[in-house]
């Protein structure tokens, strides 16, 4: 019995204190009990008692909501305490946060999905039982390259993770980042811009409070930092260098880097829409098409190349794959296509009569790329270029380098005569996504922008997206143009490149 009451008062202590020896502090309360609901039944005692109901109370036990997250449980389960060994779960510093987050969440957007806990060890790694995996803690998290290989299976099956750095804690952030890079050696985490819709999907979160109670300043405004990496047009991993969790449990403590409750919360109200709109667009990414016809060279063949960059080069992988099945199905046209991904500065640039470039983010051409895109221009090539998503910070980026590379040049918009609208189609008229309605409001011709050399379209450019309507599936935060649309005006750009 008083082994029982030492063990619990170290675990009270431990939810309620600093511990510096240890290096973090214990964030936030316990989990809230589970609700208990009792129900009123009638039973009939034995005779020869009186045959009268009595009436009894019973608890009935509340129905599991379907699990959205799955919150992980990693690193060491004890710490050295003045010299004591006490049970610590980093990982559960926040015992709360995640179930607190949901209720609030539930209400506000009246869903009903709940949590769980797991392990990297115990965790199924189906995307269909659950999507979404939470990891949060001060410690460095670390996997060995079994568990590296089954996390990155499951983020490219359309599965997502959600990491906090508790605190702000900086052995977290370099332990997650060097995870990620475990993971994903190809894919950077990235800053996400203003414009995702983290940022604007339900609240507008564009600007938030900091609380830093270590410093002068108890409170600051400041932009939101969120990290992300993406597969196809879906952020599959989101990464909050500053402390959310504490926000998400509704309590704040002298300790480290975070949001205040109302930013964290109205965060994690984005987060959960942005999940629950893209389960389906990640479930679709996870198997990509591929017609792209390989067979043996013929005299008709017409091999177009897609540059390489560092803006998420290929975010649409699909998207060829269906237009050229579009073109293939609608047209006479007997041409063998074929994609190969090629650097600007390569040579090869010279080895296609055309070239195709998209992306999400900002990159940078190289002065070698761009002496070569220069020289593939005077050599008749064209390129067709395109924000992906109708994303404002790889459209800045496109006009930037495309000005390098045709500086006596300038991106006009085309008018209805152009032959990109009537190679093929006669285009007067579009459809455009929900959201791109939702923001250029009640327009129906298309927008699409050219460079002319010598009396030709060199240079063919949508600042929104197309690609996301050739994948002929839904994208909800994706501004451009509907599938039926942007298949017959990728057509017409083919076409048009074909005959000149």
């Amino acid at each position: 019995m008083k082994r029982l009451l030492i063990a619990t008062v170290l675990i009270f202590a431990l939810f309620s204190a600093d511990y510096p020896a240890f290096g973090v502090q214990s964030c936030g309360p316990p989990k809230p009990a589970k609700p208990q609901r009792r129900t009123g039944g009638e039973s009939f005692p034995p005779l020869p008692l009186p045959a009268t109901p009595l009436r009894r109370t019973e608890k009935k036990r509340q129905p599991r909501p379907p699990t959205l997250f799955a919150k992980v449980a990693y690193g060491p389960e004890f710490a050295l305490v003045d010299g004591k060994k006490v049970y610590w779960p980093d990982w559960k510093t926040d015992p709360g946060d995640i179930e607190t987050l949901m209720r609030w969440v539930n209400s506000k957007l009246n869903i009903h999905y709940g949590s769980i806990e797991t392990s990297f060890k115990k965790f199924s790694y189906n995307v269909n039982e659950v999507p979404v995996l939470y990891l949060t803690g001060h410690t460095a998290p670390t996997i060995d390259e079994a568990t590296a290989g089954k996390l990155r299976a499951f983020l490219q099956d359309g599965g997502f993770l959600v990491a906090d750095a508790c605190c702000g804690s900086h052995d977290y952030r370099e332990g997650l980042e060097k995870m990620m890079r475990q993971v994903f050696p190809d894919r950077p985490l990235r800053t996400l811009p203003l414009e995702h819709p983290l940022f604007h999907c339900f609240h507008d979160c564009t600007r938030v409070d900091y609380l830093h109670l270590e410093g002068d300043r108890p409170s600051y405004p400041d932009t939101p930092i969120v990290k992300g990496i993406d597969i196809g047009c879906r952020t599959a991993v989101f990464y909050f260098p500053r402390d959310v969790s504490c926000g998400w449990a509704g309590h704040t403590h002298p300790a480290g880097e975070r949001y205040t409750i109302k930013d964290a919360r109205d965060l994690g109200a984005n987060l959960v829409t942005y999940i629950i709109a893209n389960y389906q667009l990640g479930r679709y990414l996870s198997s990509a098409k591929v017609y792209y016809q390989t067979g043996e060279k013929t005299r008709d063949e017409f091999v177009f190349g897609q540059l390489l960059h560092e803006g998420d080069w290929d975010p649409s992988p699909s998207g060829i794959a269906n237009l050229l099945e579009f073109v293939d199905r609608e047209s006479s046209i007997s041409v063998q296509y074929k994609k190969v991904a090629v650097r600007p500065e390569s040579a090869e640039v010279f080895n296609f009569p055309f070239l195709y470039i998209i992306g999400h983010y900002d990159f940078h051409l190289s002065d070698a790329a761009v002496a070569n895109l220069r020289r593939f221009f005077d050599n008749g090539g064209i390129l067709f270029g395109e924000a992906c998503c109708g994303r404002k910070e790889f459209d800045a980026a496109f006009r930037r380098e495309i000005a390098r590379v045709l500086p006596g040049g300038a991106l006009e918009k085309l008018p209805l005569s152009s032959p990109v609208y009537n190679s093929f189609w006669n285009i007067r008229t579009v459809g455009y996504s929900r959201y791109a309605r939702e923001t250029l409001g009640d327009v129906n011709t298309p927008l699409v922008e050219g460079i002319k050399i010598n009396g030709n379209l060199a240079v063919i450019y949508s600042p929104l997206g197309v690609a996301n309507g050739w994948e002929r599936f839904d994208h909800p935060y994706g501004k451009g143009y509907d599938a039926v649309s942007a298949l017959k005006l990728g057509m017409n750009v083919l076409v048009y490149a074909m005959s000149h």
